[in-house]
């Protein structure tokens, strides 16, 4: 799908992109789209192009193609478009299979990726190590089976994981990621609508249970030999039920399961004509039952635990887009009653004559203080022409301690003769090692040496307006609303500038 292609292009986190998408009011219009590309730090432009024009169009853009939001390419006098599948088409069947949306994207390091724990180098070392343990101690034949057997982990790994949503390009190319669209959809017929449940597993994910007990009892061999042969054969069952299932009640063959079929197969026949019938006692059938039970548990206490928070993903998802909605927040804001400042001049930061104005009541000593102003100071980086702040800082000269007032004095001197950007790294630095020796260095003011009157006033504005708790942000003059977390600004800052009436 586009999600894969676009995300795998732009280093995003697959799972946090389309938990955004999924989470947007809007949700699934072509507006969320765009949203979600920001809100990732893709800076993009979305249009409504008549195709007259898609020649001037950059080599690669998004449209809707077939319904479907696509990442398209350039190609010479053809076009590749990735979204459900690849496909290639020349220009007169690109534009008439397109509508006129165009989303026109930029690539920026500052994109966010937020990409989980990779885990496959773990899975590739014990991989290596049952490898070289099976080559360098056993018989060829037990170090075949015992590459077998990782082949289908690996297989079942990918199916598994694939079935939470995340992308397998193995079992992409395996099943046919081409314009042979069949295949695909063989694959996803076959596994994605499989109707067998037991305790919540999937026919494919016995597959991953079946081979993980095969890569522990062919450590073993040839002492477990007996017992191998013995699920191998056992397998002819699956191998029955999984044809029958292909062949006679979906009437379409899956080329992963067809591929897994040939290494029961091959196991089979490894087991049957080259293993010794070696005795074994109690004991082992014993570790053997208790082995299964703990990768039956494994695989089921993961199956759930990922279901779970599969569940919670999409039900929080709901819950955001109502909460993300903006006229609901705008509402919430404008209802908080308007404050008028006397001091909109002193630690002011941005575009002076820009519409959107953001204040922040704060106290450098306030540990909470910290996140606001980063908060601040991301908004201002990113919106340097569309938003003004001021840093509010509560300063009473009674109630100040002697380094309290020399930190708000080299505050004023670095804000009066260095540029802004040293300034918000100044208070940056402060809240990241509280040190006010280092602040003193980079103002070099003598003591004394500012007019604080101006910052006392702003502090006895805040106390007239009631604002004694720190932090506090203030949009146009309303109070931040209780209701929503100060991040949430995010996913409505780009409304707040759009909006004439606010």
């Amino acid at each position: 799908m586009i999600f894969d292609k676009l995300i795998n292009y732009l280093k995003l986190d697959k799972q946090e992109f389309i938990f955004q998408f999924n989470s947007h009011p809007n949700y699934p219009s072509a507006l969320a789209f765009s949203d979600t590309l920001n809100f990732m730090g893709v800076k993009n432009d979305a249009y409504e192009l008549d195709k007259e024009y898609w020649d001037e169009l950059p080599e690669e853009f998004i449209a809707i193609v077939d319904n479907s939001f696509s990442l398209v390419k350039k190609a010479g006098n053809s076009y590749s478009v990735y979204s459900e599948k690849a496909n290639t088409l020349n220009k007169e069947d690109l534009h008439k299979k397109s509508t006129d949306f165009v989303l026109l994207f930029e690539k920026t390091e500052n994109a966010e990726s937020k990409a989980a724990v990779n885990l496959k180098p773990i899975l590739y070392a014990v991989f290596a190590i049952v490898l070289m343990y099976s080559f360098l101690s056993q018989t060829i034949y037990e170090a075949l089976f015992n590459v077998l057997s990782l082949a289908g982990v690996y297989i079942s790994l990918e199916l598994f994981n694939q079935k939470f949503g995340n992308t397998s390009s193995v079992i992409g190319s395996i099943c046919g990621d081409t314009t042979a669209s069949q295949a695909s959809n063989s694959c996803d017929k076959i596994i994605k609508q499989d109707k067998t449940s037991i305790l919540g597993l999937k026919f494919a994910d016995f597959s991953l249970i079946y081979f993980t007990g095969l890569v522990v009892l062919g450590l073993f061999l040839p002492a477990t030999a007996y017992i191998v042969k013995g699920f191998t054969f056992v397998s002819v069952l699956a191998i029955g039920y999984s044809l029958y299932i292909q062949a006679f009640v979906e009437k379409t063959f899956c080329r992963v399961c067809l591929l897994i079929i040939s290494i029961l197969v091959g196991q089979l026949v490894v087991s049957t004509l080259l293993f010794e019938n070696l005795s074994f006692g109690i004991g082992t059938l014993l570790l053997t039952a208790i082995l299964w039970i703990i990768i039956f548990s494994a695989v089921l206490y993961v199956n759930n635990l990922l279901s779970y928070k599969e569940t919670l993903q999409k039900s929080n998802a709901k819950n955001l887009r109502f909460k993300r909605n903006y006229e609901l927040f705008k509402s919430q804001l404008v209802d908080n009653e308007k404050i008028e400042f006397k001091d909109n001049e002193t630690f002011s930061l941005g575009n002076k004559d820009a519409k959107l104005h953001i204040s922040i009541v704060s106290n450098p000593y306030c540990g909470f203080c910290k996140d606001a102003h980063k908060i601040m100071e991301d908004l201002l980086a990113k919106y340097p022409e569309q938003l003004s702040a001021q840093l509010r800082f509560n300063y009473f000269p009674e109630k100040a301690n002697e380094k309290y007032t020399k930190l708000i004095s080299d505050f004023t001197n670095i804000y009066h003769n260095k540029p802004e950007k040293e300034f918000l790294k100044t208070v940056e630095d402060w809240f990241e090692t509280k040190d006010e020796s280092k602040i003193s260095v980079k103002s070099a003011a003598t003591e004394g040496s500012e007019n604080l009157n101006p910052i006392i006033e702003m502090s006895k504005d805040n106390t007239d307006a009631g604002l004694t708790f720190t932090p506090v942000f203030i949009i146009n003059g309303h109070q931040f609303p209780d209701k929503y977390d100060r991040e949430d600004i995010w996913f409505f800052i780009d409304e707040l500038i759009e909006d004439e009436d606010f």
